[in-house]
């Protein structure tokens, strides 16, 4: 009897740290200015080559919710750029997947051409775009992409699980400072172009919890 006690007591000792971590926070959660500029600051010195930085993964107890700010330089309209053509996104190389066709996703179409995009299958985003402005792209259907790898940033900490790939059949719109997008699972976004710079918030439920739990970004530990 004592040892099955024993073996209880254990089990709910290993169980502890994971029901903690699951509480919802009991405040508000605060994401000062400073921090998001130092994120950005931390970007820029380390040369990182993917625009999107996660600032923190915040468990909310049944989902998390992940904050993120993204600062995308200039990067000038291609020749048909509303109907096709320009490079909207820097996650993946669609055409890896025809080397790897297991990481193949969305409509394969040989002769498809536009401007790269991508959607992520569990996180939708609210962009809030805090400076600049740009030609974004959303809607429409990815064609001849590649599926993030489960081990992948986009995967463990940017969306979750995501196809980045040709954008066909899209809509396009010129945002600017002040301007808040919606942008549910699955859509396919990107931009088409940026005259200058656009950097913008991105605020994601991640209601199947698939990013990395209590993600912190490196300029924020202390």
């Amino acid at each position: 009897m004592r040892k099955k006690i024993m073996q209880i007591l254990a089990m709910l000792l290993a169980a502890y740290p994971v029901v903690g971590l699951a509480q919802a926070p009991k405040d508000g959660v605060y994401i000062s200015d400073e921090d998001v500029k130092a994120v950005l600051k931390h970007a820029v010195e380390t040369k990182r080559a993917i625009p999107d930085n996660t600032i923190r993964v915040i468990d909310m107890d049944k989902y998390q919710l992940s904050v993120a700010v993204i600062h995308r330089g200039a990067m000038a309209g291609a020749r048909g750029a509303t109907s096709g053509g320009g490079r909207g996104n820097e996650y993946a190389a669609p055409a890896a997947a025809a080397a790897n066709p297991s990481s193949a996703c969305g409509e394969q179409r040989p002769d498809a051409t536009g401007p790269t995009g991508i959607l992520h299958d569990d996180t939708a985003e609210s962009y809030v775009v805090i400076s600049g402005s740009a030609t974004l792209i959303t809607g429409g259907t990815i064609v001849n992409g590649k599926r993030s790898g489960p081990n992948d940033e986009v995967t463990t900490i940017l969306n979750g699980p995501s196809c980045s790939g040709t954008m066909v059949g899209f809509t396009t719109r010129e945002i600017k400072t002040g301007d808040i997008i919606i942008i549910p699972e699955r859509v396919p976004h990107g931009f088409s172009a940026v005259p200058d710079h656009v950097t913008y918030l991105s605020i994601r439920p991640d209601l199947n919890k698939v990013l990395q739990h209590g993600y912190v970004n490196p300029a924020l530990k202390k």
